[in-house]
């Protein structure tokens, strides 16, 4: 085995002279080319000494002096070319140099000083050379990964020389580390590898003339070359802790050993290829050793100039242009909460989601107030229990085309939501998005707050100039009133037909009645407050349209409902009057008008159909409630549907509108019976 042993060493230094003869004929002057020679000479010198040694009978620690400095040597070679350092100043100043030189020197003094003044230490020296060898490992790893494919075509030969040669000696000193001594089975055979691995360093520096190969150092490299450290030295404690079980363990020490070994290298193949670890340790490094995907600053600056310059008064308009832009794409929502189980789109923009298809909004707002995650309905399908607690069809989402759920916090409670619409390439959301994310919703949180404090502030402003101009009215009213009585007090001297002068006493008596009730009203318009009592809805229903029956078309009833509900009758009863009579003017004379109630699950159903001239969607969607906006003129104020949506939301129910012009409209009131029977 020795003569063999020699011959390995012997011919790797031949092939290493002729190396050297081939390098001095090239006159290469970079730093790389010296470098290159060093290792070599290195190299040669070390072989030639292990070649030796048996027979002259010099200690083996000469040898393993020249072995410390070729690897560090080589590690300086791999470290020069990642990083471009092409100049002796830039390679003395450069970080990396100093790093790798400042901790090589700390290292190799004290394991050297360890094995040459403590009896029976070599293993530090072993020590020293498995983290070296790691660490060459790591870089030639770093260097293959991150390299376009022109320079892999240049390196690949270079990376499994020094590879092969690297992995051989990992091995060795991991052996000879945990019993103490070398192993010269393996010893003797280094010196063929090392010849194997000449011609294969030749192919690349005939490749590499100049040896400038810029490498970009990616996050994916670090990543992997991270599990690849980690995994060295997870290997290198179980070596420890394998020494350790054998040489506690009497007899059974190398079979404890052994399988201790087997377990822990599938516990770690296990780790590593569970995605939660990789995600963990791929956020870490993002974090901490990475600039961030995103420039804050400038995501901060161009969703302000968006807000400013935004084409369209509606804010929910541009509030989801927005948040659509920050990821580049072109499908979004904006859904509110009206209640806990009503949502309303407030704008859509490339979707067309019915109030009715937003159920689903019910589980996922539980679930945001608890947590306050986006929610990525593609990871929700692919990784199991990723999103814990959450009930929601994924399934049914994707066939919406959702696929990304933003919740809306306005003081610490859920808004509404964002739902978007992703590219099938993109993958699942990562940190960085989700962090862009959740900085731009709370940015649009308090954009939607201003602008709807705004909007509280101008209705309130057109309510007060409205009750400034009631006073006006008050006073005309009175004067009707006044001359009305009159009337009423003269009526004894004109009964020449009875019949028709009762009639007449009864209808101004009746308008007396409803003028005296609308200047109380008016009178009280900002002091009015909420009297609720248990009201006959069915009976209640029947007198508004006794009273609107005097106008044609006249009112068909289709009542199923014997119901009493906690209500305030007067605003009730004026909501209905009121929507009936829209529905009459809307309508011809030989039309129909047509009320219906029933109860559904706990809630009161009353849908007001009409077959008049209908309305537009643009006009349900940006005229129909909104305060002051009128189309009859001077004879109407506008505020009639607006304050029916108001009073139906505030007992916590629904106004709802379809239409269709010239065929007529469907309002449907769902008003929650709570526990009345």
């Amino acid at each position: 085995m020795e003569v063999i042993g020699t011959s390995g060493y012997f011919l790797a230094a031949c092939a290493y002279a002729v190396f050297i003869l081939l390098l001095l004929a090239a006159r290469n002057k970079t730093l790389a080319g010296g470098l290159m020679l060093l290792a070599a000479i290195l190299v040669f010198s070390s072989s030639l000494s292990a070649a030796l040694q048996p027979k002259q009978g010099f200690s083996l620690l000469i040898v393993m002096a020249i072995e410390t400095f070729k690897v560090a040597v080589w590690s300086l070679l791999i470290i020069c070319t990642q990083s471009n350092i092409t100049s002796v100043k830039a390679f003395i100043s450069h970080p990396k140099v100093k790093q790798y030189l400042q901790v090589f020197s700390g290292l190799s003094v004290l394991c050297w000083g360890a094995a040459l003044f403590i009896p029976e230490s070599m293993k530090f020296l072993f020590s020293l050379f498995l983290l070296l060898n790691l660490w060459l490992l790591v870089l030639l790893e770093q260097l293959y990964r991150n390299a376009d494919v022109k320079v892999k075509w240049a390196i690949w030969s270079l990376i499994i020389a020094l590879g092969m040669a690297t992995v051989f000696d990992f091995v060795l000193f991991a052996q000879a580390a945990m019993v103490n001594q070398l192993d010269f089975s393996y010893w003797y055979a280094r010196g063929f590898i090392t010849a194997i691995g000449m011609p294969l360093i030749l192919v690349s520096t005939r490749r590499i003339k100049d040896w400038s190969v810029d490498v970009f150092v990616s996050r994916e490299m670090v990543f992997y070359s991270s599990m690849l450290l980690i995994s060295g030295v997870y290997l290198l404690l179980l070596a420890i802790a394998g020494y350790v079980i054998n040489y506690f363990g009497g007899a059974w020490g190398d079979v404890i050993s052994v399988a201790f070994i087997i377990l822990g290298g599938c516990v770690l193949a296990a780790l590593l290829i569970t995605d939660r670890l990789r995600r963990e340790v791929k956020v870490f490094i993002t974090k901490h050793f990475f600039a961030n995907k995103y420039d804050y600053r400038v995501e901060w600056l161009k969703s302000i100039e968006q807000l400013e310059i935004g084409e369209n008064d509606d804010c929910y308009h541009t509030a989801t242009n927005v948040i659509c832009s920050s990821l580049n794409i072109h499908q979004g929502a904006l859904i509110k909460k009206i209640s806990s189980s009503h949502f309303q789109p407030l704008y859509q923009k490339n979707f067309e989601l019915e109030q009715n298809e937003l159920n689903f909004l019910v589980s996922v707002d539980e679930f945001c107030q608890q947590h306050g995650w986006i929610i990525d309905i593609r990871e929700l399908a692919m990784v199991e229990d990723s999103y814990p607690g959450l009930e929601l069809d994924a399934r049914a989402c994707e066939q919406k085309n959702i696929d990304i759920i933003i919740p809306i916090f306005m003081n610490k409670s859920v808004y509404g939501f964002f739902l978007l619409a992703l590219p099938e390439e993109q993958g699942v959301l990562n940190w960085e998005d989700r962090d862009l994310l959740f900085s731009i919703s709370k940015q649009l949180s308090n954009y939607l707050s201003l602008n709807e404090a705004n909007e509280s502030l101008a209705e309130a402003k057109q309510f007060d100039a409205f009750n400034r101009m009631s006073a006006f009215l008050v006073h005309d009213l009175k004067n009707i009133q006044a001359q009305l009585a009159l009337i009423n007090s003269n009526a004894k001297r004109h009964r020449d037909n009875p019949d028709f002068i009762d009639d007449v006493f009864e209808t101004i008596e009746s308008a007396t009645g409803r003028l005296d009730k609308v200047l109380t009203q008016l009178r009280n318009k900002q002091v009015l407050e909420s009297t609720k009592k248990s009201t006959d809805v069915q009976t209640l229903i029947q007198t508004v349209v006794e009273q609107r029956n005097v106008q044609l078309p006249h009112i068909c009833v289709q009542l199923a409902i014997k119901q009493m509900i906690s209500i305030d009758e007067e605003r009730f009863s004026s909501v209905l009057n009121h929507l009936l009579q829209n529905a009459q003017e809307a309508t011809i004379e030989s039309g129909w008008v047509k009320i219906s109630a029933e109860r559904i699950n706990n809630n009161l159903h009353i849908a007001i159909v009409d077959n008049g001239c209908g309305m537009s969607i643009d006009f349900i969607k940006n005229r129909l409630f909104k305060a002051f906006d009128t189309t009859k003129g001077n004879a109407g104020m506008g505020i009639g549907v607006y304050e029916a949506k108001q009073f139906v939301e505030s007992i916590g129910g629904t106004l709802q509108v379809t239409s269709f012009e010239n065929e007529g409209s469907i309002f449907t009131l769902v008003i929650p019976c709570g526990n009345n029977d």
